[in-house]
């Protein structure tokens, strides 16, 4: 019987400090609190989703009860603790999902269970994933075990909005913040699991899907598997974007060349090509902005580092940008901006979109008359 298929993001979901991705501020300081036994007595990882916050906790949790931790703390993985805790038979750690189990009666079973010394290891640690979703009482039943824990028990709260959790909750953790994963960190970590699984993928596709998943790591991973599945282990660029429903920046390219020449006609006939493909008005109308927007930051080279583009088209855009002055690009981007703005509230959309593309047809002719009014 073949081997049960497992998703990226389960089957490889990081086992130590060191492999957690786009995280480092974080693992550092967890790494060093556990080597100094600077431990706090609760923890609240907040922060966008799919960004590891419950790894974390869960790589904290075994690490600081392994029995035989490496030098550089990180937990060795072979130990009866790591064992228990890698099949799911651990009785020291606690998750506890709050969404579905967020009343008093819930918490008041859980600081039942604080009061016991744990049977194995050092520490009990108590997981609370989405602990914003606790009710006020919940929190009100919570505050004084959080307070004054036995020496041996850990919280470890995770939440992705931290404002609605209540300032004395936080008042009594201390706070990570977890940001949204780079998309260099996120193409790297892809390619590293494509190479393992012995999928071929293009560079420039996987920076598209870490683009589309915009920092969560989880997200891309599953676009990534399912277009793998899609393609037949074959990632190329172009079916990445087919897959994933968006505009290529060739496209945006052919648009922008054909304002420029003042060609309504191509431009409404290219317009019909895109919608008659299945994508939306303000979906052109945002990918057009953006476009525009990687174009004027292309006039200064210090401004590289904010494109958010594939390697393969940066030279291209570079180019582009020396050919169009800055004056009508932003006035674009104004007129581009107002019309999405618009959109939903537009009786006629298609319409709207066309009204759109016709004044940036003739924008160059009024930037002009205006300058020849400045002049005069």
């Amino acid at each position: 019987m073949s081997e049960q298929y497992i998703v990226s993001a389960r089957k490889y979901r990081p086992q130590t400090f060191d492999t957690v991705v786009g995280q480092q501020h974080i693992t550092t300081t967890l790494k060093n609190a556990i080597i100094n036994q600077h431990l706090a007595h609760a923890y609240l990882f907040c922060g966008p989703r799919g960004v590891g916050k419950t790894t974390c906790a869960r790589i904290l949790a075994r690490t600081i009860n392994c029995e035989n931790p490496t030098p550089d703390m990180e937990a060795c993985g072979t130990c009866a603790t790591c064992e228990a805790f890698r099949d799911n038979t651990a009785f020291n750690i606690f998750e506890l999902d709050a969404a579905s189990n967020n009343s008093v009666d819930d918490i008041r079973a859980l600081t039942e269970q604080v009061r016991f010394a744990p049977q194995t290891g050092k520490y009990k640690i108590y997981i609370i994933d989405e602990v914003h979703m606790l009710s006020s009482a919940a929190f009100n039943a919570f505050l004084k075990t959080l307070e004054e824990p036995p020496s041996y028990a850990i919280f470890i709260l995770a939440t992705t909005e931290k404002h609605k959790i209540l300032p004395t909750i936080l008042s009594r953790c201390q706070i990570f913040d977890f940001k949204r994963i780079r998309p260099e960190d996120t193409v790297a970590h892809l390619m590293s699991i494509c190479t393992k699984e012995g999928v071929h993928a293009e560079e420039d596709a996987l920076h598209i899907i870490a683009q589309k998943s915009e920092g969560c790591m989880r997200d891309a991973l599953s676009m990534m598997d399912r277009i793998a599945g899609f393609t037949n282990g074959n990632i190329s660029y172009s079916q990445t974007i087919e897959h994933l429903n968006i505009l290529d920046a060739d496209t945006y390219f052919k648009l922008t060349d054909i304002l420029l020449s003042k060609d309504i006609n191509s431009a409404l006939l290219l317009l019909d090509s895109i919608l008659q493909k299945g994508f939306e008005g303000d979906v052109l109308l945002n990918g057009f902005a953006e476009h525009y927007r990687n174009i004027l930051l292309c006039k200064d080279a210090r401004m590289a580092h904010l494109l958010d583009i594939p390697e393969s088209y940066k030279k291209i855009y570079f180019e582009r940008a020396q050919a169009v002055s800055s004056d009508y690009i932003v006035s674009s981007l104004s007129l581009l901006n107002k019309a999405e703005l618009n959109y939903k509230t537009a009786m006629n959309k298609r319409m709207h979109v066309e009204l759109c593309l016709i004044r940036l047809c003739y924008l160059q002719d009024i930037l002009q008359s205006d300058d020849l009014k400045k002049k005069h």
